[in-house]
């Protein structure tokens, strides 16, 4: 997720006209949260965090007070609290002041696209301000929809009535929630989640669904999402110096999809697709600096500029340069492979040899001219390689790159070093 909770989630509502609850931020003045107390009856205090991190308030970083003495008490104690779930630690930057909302209805919601169903899908509940997996199947539904017609209000009224859900949510509930359709398919959202939704008597005899809690996640590479103009900081977590500048280089064409594995590794493995980003991050286990993928056809000079920032940061320590990858469908080879190998060789000539072991392997349009390319770079710089074409198994190919590691690391990098000249 890279938007949790009510204070930009609000906003992003708001475009789409769906009711929220009131909410203030850590600027808030001792009066605005008297008012929103005595409007309201009662205040929550929730921690800001950048990203999703879960399990909040199971973790007690949830401040209740009617009175504004015990909203500051709870604005000192969460502005800067720690939160840990899982092997991620987060750390507040900031309170909120969200006014209570009276229901006896409490609804999750949730937009995202679904692999299993190859379309968007609404997952729904009347069970909502709990974790969803705590539910059993009975008592929540998926239903995935047509993205070209979108969500429709029939498709909320047959997975409600699926659900035996009360009478009087049902027509509030499909009159509203088709709105956040609009704000997920026109802003590159890739999950938008709302729980919990509370169903708030309007004093006419009818309820209104209000939203008290907000999640979404962003395809960062969609430039519909720039529509929002949302401000950079939402999107920074404690990325390495490595992984910020990478990300730097997001476009729309080329992926850029890259994280530190172990700053001690031995193994750069600039890599291109998903499975084959898997399977080799999987064999080389802690041998492996960097987990990435690099696909989707990426023009020259993304390239050139990716592999120069890997080299800057991790070519000293790596005994291998393992360029790999599976059999391309649109990725032009010669492309990807010129930019790779002139960025290698402006690093030799920019800091000098360093011994380092070259194994290609890859498959695609333009392949021949590709490694041909690449092959002269190498011949140039006078280091060792080897090269795999389309018919060789990524397995042998993983585990020759391994081999050569061990090779280097048994002596084999002190012998290329003298060759070069250099230091090993």
């Amino acid at each position: 997720m890279n938007i949790t909770g009510m204070l930009y989630g609000a906003k992003l509502l708001k475009l789409v006209d769906f009711p929220t609850s009131q909410v203030l931020g850590s600027e808030a003045s001792e009066h605005e949260i008297q008012q929103l107390i005595a409007k309201c009856g009662e205040v929550f205090v929730k921690p800001i965090f950048r990203g999703g991190v879960g399990k909040k308030g199971k973790a007690g970083l949830l401040g209740r007070a009617k009175d504004l003495k015990t909203a500051l008490k709870e604005k000192e104690r969460l502005y800067f609290a720690e939160h840990r779930h899982g092997n991620v630690i987060a750390k507040s930057q900031g309170v909120t002041f969200e006014g209570a909302v009276p229901a006896e209805h409490e609804v999750y919601v949730s937009i995202a696209d679904s692999t299993r169903y190859r379309a968007p899908t609404l997952t729904i509940t009347h069970h909502g301000g709990m974790d969803i997996e705590e539910l059993s199947k009975d008592q929540i539904v998926e239903v995935p929809f047509d993205p070209m017609t979108g969500l429709k209000s029939f498709v909320i009224t047959n997975a409600l009535s699926d659900l035996k859900a009360p009478k009087e949510i049902v027509s509030p509930l499909a009159q509203n929630l088709p709105k956040l359709w609009d704000l997920f398919h026109h802003n590159g959202m890739t999950t938008l989640e709302l729980n919990p939704i509370r169903m708030m008597p309007t004093g006419k005899g009818g309820l209104m669904p209000v939203a008290c809690d907000f999640k979404c996640g962003f395809d960062r590479d969609d430039p519909r999402m720039k529509r929002l103009n949302l401000p950079n900081e939402l999107f920074a977590v404690d990325y390495s110096d490595f992984e910020q500048e990478i990300n730097q280089l997001r476009t729309y064409q080329g992926q850029s999809d890259v994280s530190v594995i172990n700053e001690k590794g031995t193994i750069l493995a600039p890599t291109f697709g998903g499975g084959a980003n898997s399977l080799v991050t999987e064999f080389l286990g802690d041998d492996a600096i960097i987990s990435s993928d690099f696909g989707g056809n990426p023009p020259y000079e993304k390239m050139r500029q990716v592999m120069r920032i890997c080299l800057k940061h991790w070519l000293k320590q790596s005994n291998v340069l393992f360029v790999i990858g599976g059999k391309a469908n649109n990725t032009d080879i010669f492309v990807t492979f010129r930019a790779m190998a002139d960025a290698l060789r402006e690093y030799f000539s920019e800091h000098g040899p360093t011994p380092v072991y070259v194994v290609i392997g890859r498959g695609g349009p333009n392949l021949s001219r590709g490694l041909l390319a690449f092959k002269d770079v190498v011949d140039s710089l006078g280091l060792p390689y080897r090269i795999f074409a389309f018919d060789s198994a990524m397995t042998d190919v993983v585990r020759y790159a391994q081999a050569a590691d061990q090779w280097m690391k048994s002596g084999g990098r002190e012998m290329l070093a003298r060759k070069l000249g250099v230091a090993a």
